[in-house]
C-alpha cells in the first residue's frame, strides 16, 4: 500500500503587506510514514531553547544572616530540599524542573587592580554571562569575554530566522562613561557576540513583536499598520483561510491557539501604546510608548513574546536582563517600598535583609509565568519546559558589601532531558560559576568547548555530592 500525505514544510510561513508570520510545528508537516524524530519539523523541536535571565544586586540569602536563615538556597541538598524559608519558594509548583545552584564565585567581577575598587555595580554584568573579566574603559575599546547565549547561538541559532534576542525591562540606551572608569555598555548588556562586540538589549515589546512577525517590513509599512490599529493577522486573513482548508482538525485547534495567541499579545501592547499616549502620568515618562509602567506587566509581556518565538521556533536563544545596576526602582508589589538599590544595601541588619529577601522573592516570582507556558506547550512529542533550559541568577552576592561569592545561580527546564532536575546542588567553597556554565554549555551541545572564562572543570549537574561546609560566610 503507498501511503501519500500532503504536507507542508517546517519552515513554511505566511507573508503580509510587511508581516512574516512563522507557524507552530503542526501534523501536516511530518509526511505520512516518517517517523518524527527524522522530520524537519520533529529536529528543529529537539533543539532545545536558552533563556538567561540576570537579576541584578546580588541575594540576601548571599549574607551570613541569610544563609543561616536559607534566604536563598535550601539548607538540604539533594531532592528533599524545603523551599519554603527562601526567595525561591514561588518556584515550588516546580520544583521537579528546577536545578538549584548555590555557593559558586565569579572572581572575575572582582577588582583586579587598585582604580577597580569600587566599580562593581559597574562591570558585574559584563562578567554574569561571560565570566569573564571586563577591560576597565571609558572608551570604545571595550573588551570582556563571548557570552554563554551567544556561546549557543553561533552554532545551534543560525538556523533560524532570528539566530538570538536579546531583551531589558529597564533603561539600557545610556552612551559614555558611567562611573569609575567603565562605559556604561558594561551595564547596559549581558550579551557579547566577541569580546569586542556587546549587544545592544531591546526594552519596548513593540520592537520585539515587530521583529518576530515584521521581518523584512519597511518602515513605511510598520507605520500604516500601527495608524490603522489593524491586527497583522488581518494582512494575512486569506492565507489564513486557505491553509485551515488543508490542514486537519487537530492542527486547526493548534493554529487557532497560536495566532489567538498571537492577536492577544498584540492587543496588550496596543493596550499599553494606548494608556502612555493618552496624557496621563507616566511612571517613567522617559520610557518608549510601549513599555508598561507595571514591572510585571512588562516581564509577563516579554515572556509571552519569548513563548511564541519558541513555538513558531523564530528563535532558540533569549537573554533577559530584568534590572540595571544601581536602579532605585521600588516594587511594593513585593510589601517593600524601598528602592532597589538602598534596599539591597542594608547594613547586614537582620531586619533590612529580610526586606531585600521579600524584594528577590518578588522577583523570582516573575519566573513561572514563563515556566507554566513552557510546560503547557506541546513541542514535538514532549513539551517546551523540557525542551528549554532557563537560567536566572545575579553576577553581586552580597550588595551590601559588593562581594560575589555565594551568588545566587538556579536552573529550569530539563535540556531536552539532558538536565533532570528536582535537585539541589552545593558546591564546594571557591567553585567557579563558570563550572556550571561550562556544563551548561555542554548539555546544550557545545561539547567541543574544554573551558568557559575562569572554568577549572565541569560541575555535575545531575548529581548532588555532599561537599564541605563552612562554619561562617565570609566576606
Amino acid at each position: 500500500m503507498v501511503i501519500t500525505k500532503k504536507h507542508i514544510s517546517r519552515r513554511t510561513v505566511l507573508k503580509g503587506m510587511g508581516v512574516t508570520v512563522a507557524l507552530p510545528v503542526l501534523d501536516a508537516m511530518v509526511p505520512a510514514g516518517t517517523a518524527w524524530a527524522k522530520t524537519a519539523a520533529g529536529q528543529s523541536a529537539s533543539k532545545v531553547r536558552l533563556v538567561a535571565m540576570e537579576m541584578v544586586h546580588g541575594a540576601a540569602g548571599s549574607t551570613a544572616i541569610g544563609a543561616k536563615k536559607n534566604l536563598w538556597a535550601p539548607a538540604a541538598t539533594g531532592r528533599d530540599f524545603d523551599l519554603s524559608p527562601t526567595s525561591l519558594s514561588p518556584l515550588e509548583p516546580f520544583r521537579n524542573d528546577l536545578t538549584i545552584i548555590s555557593n559558586t564565585d565569579l572572581r572575575n567581577a572582582e577588582a583586579f587592580t587598585l582604580p577597580e575598587i569600587g566599580g562593581d555595580h559597574f562591570r558585574a554584568s559584563s562578567v554574569f554571562l561571560t565570566q569573564s573579566h571586563p577591560k576597565q574603559t571609558e572608551g570604545n575599546d571595550v573588551y570582556a569575554g563571548t557570552s554563554l547565549d551567544q556561546l549557543y547561538a553561533k552554532k545551534f541559532g543560525q538556523d533560524t530566522p532570528i539566530p538570538s534576542m536579546q531583551l531589558s525591562i529597564e533603561n539600557v540606551d545610556q552612551a559614555g562613561g558611567c562611573t569609575y572608569g567603565y562605559s556604561c555598555i558594561y551595564t547596559d548588556t549581558i550579551s557579547w557576540a566577541s569580546p569586542t562586540q556587546p549587544l545592544p538589549m531591546v526594552r519596548d515589546p513593540r520592537v520585539v513583536f515587530d521583529q518576530l512577525f515584521g521581518v523584512g517590513a519597511t518602515p513605511e509599512e510598520r507605520a500604516a499598520n500601527l495608524r490603522t490599529d489593524k491586527s497583522i493577522l488581518d494582512w494575512i486573513s486569506a492565507q489564513i483561510t486557505q491553509l485551515r482548508k488543508e490542514i486537519g482538525a487537530s492542527d486547526r485547534v493548534r493554529l487557532n491557539e497560536y495566532l489567538d495567541n498571537v492577536r492577544e499579545i498584540e492587543r496588550r501592547i496596543q493596550r499599553v501604546e494606548a494608556r502612555n499616549s493618552s496624557g496621563e502620568t507616566r511612571a517613567f515618562p522617559d520610557a518608549p510608548i510601549g513599555v508598561p509602567d507595571s514591572f510585571e506587566e512588562h516581564v509577563h509581556i516579554m515572556m509571552d513574546l519569548m513563548a511564541l518565538a519558541f513555538v513558531a521556533d523564530t528563535t532558540r536563544v533569549f537573554s533577559f536582563k530584568l534590572s540595571r545596576d544601581a536602579s532605585g526602582r521600588s516594587f511594593p508589589e513585593s510589601g517593600v517600598s524601598t528602592g532597589f538599590h538602598n534596599a539591597s544595601h542594608h547594613g547586614e541588619r537582620e531586619e533590612r535583609i529580610m526586606d531585600f529577601a521579600k524584594i528577590n522573592r518578588y522577583h523570582v516570582s516573575m519566573v513561572p509565568y514563563l515556566l507554566e507556558k513552557l510546560k503547557n506547550t506541546p513541542d514535538g512529542d514532549s513539551t517546551l519546559l523540557h525542551n528549554s533550559l532557563l537560567l536566572y541568577g545575579s553576577p553581586l552576592a552580597n550588595p551590601n558589601i559588593h562581594n560575589h561569592r555565594r551568588a545566587p545561580l538556579f536552573v529550569a527546564g530539563h535540556a531536552g532531558g539532558r538536565l533532570k532536575g528536582g535537585l539541589h546542588i552545593k558546591a564546594a567553597d571557591g567553585t567557579p560559576m563558570a563550572n556550571p556554565m561550562l556544563t551548561m554549555l555542554h548539555l546544550l551541545g557545545r561539547d567541543d568547548l574544554q573551558s568557559f572564562g575562569d572554568s577549572t572543570g565541569e560541575l555535575d549537574l545531575n548529581n548532588a555530592a555532599p561537599v564541605a561546609t563552612t562554619a561562617d560566610v565570609k566576606g
